[in-house]
């Protein structure tokens, strides 16, 4: 599964990241975390994946459509 632009910022929001510590974390530039959020660009699919594992990595659970009250895509820290 893919990740949003919404769901990385709102994955942050939950770790009190800022958009300089993702990019550290998955080692991207910032400009790349920043243009996906902002719906400026979509990164390679590898780009991606490495802001999912850095997320993923510090607790965040990716919700699909249908598994999130709204039925859209959705976070949540894991337990």
């Amino acid at each position: 599964m893919t990740i949003t632009s919404e769901q990385s910022r709102a994955a942050r929001g939950l770790l009190n990241w800022s958009q300089t510590y993702l990019a550290k974390e998955s080692n991207l530039s910032e400009s790349t975390v920043r243009d996906f959020e902002k719906g400026r660009r979509l990164p390679s699919v590898n780009n991606l994946a490495a802001i999912r594992r850095a997320l993923e990595g510090a607790g965040v659970t990716f919700l699909g459509d249908g598994e999130t009250l709204n039925g859209g895509p959705g976070v949540r820290l894991a337990k």
